[in-house]
């Protein structure tokens, strides 16, 4: 099982990234945070990288009845989701898949609640384009 959702398109990297955040809020999704990885190892490191976004997604009744089912929980949210650059000048967005990463925790009652999750995260990756 992989462990992303992830798909590559064609367009400018800014655009793509104002477009991930759209499709995301349709799905119920909401950024809490953005890293902008690119600028934090320049300032960091002295050192050159491809532009990389990570965004903490949210989306609130998921994530209160996560909190609600496993009180540790928060150390896995909020949901990442990564925009890079690609070597072939396209832009990749790639999403955590939580069915994936939930099954660590083990939990049966966070099962229902990824699988929901993992449904709205693959229909914005999907609605990418």
């Amino acid at each position: 099982m992989s462990y992303y959702l992830a798909k590559t398109v064609t367009g400018e990297f800014d655009e793509v990234l104002a477009r991930a955040v759209e499709v995301f809020k349709k799905e119920g999704f909401g950024v809490l945070t953005e890293i902008d990885v690119r600028e934090t190892l320049r300032k960091k490191l002295g050192v050159e990288f491809r532009r990389y976004r990570i965004l903490g997604m949210c989306n609130p009744p998921f994530a209160y009845q996560a909190l609600q089912a496993e009180d540790k929980i928060g150390t896995m949210l909020p949901c990442s989701v990564v925009v890079q650059e690609t070597p072939a000048g396209q832009v990749e967005v790639a999403a955590i898949d939580p069915a994936a990463s939930m099954q660590a925790v083990g939990n049966p009652a966070l099962a229902g609640i990824a699988a929901e999750v993992r449904e709205k995260l693959a229909r914005a990756v999907a609605g990418l384009g």
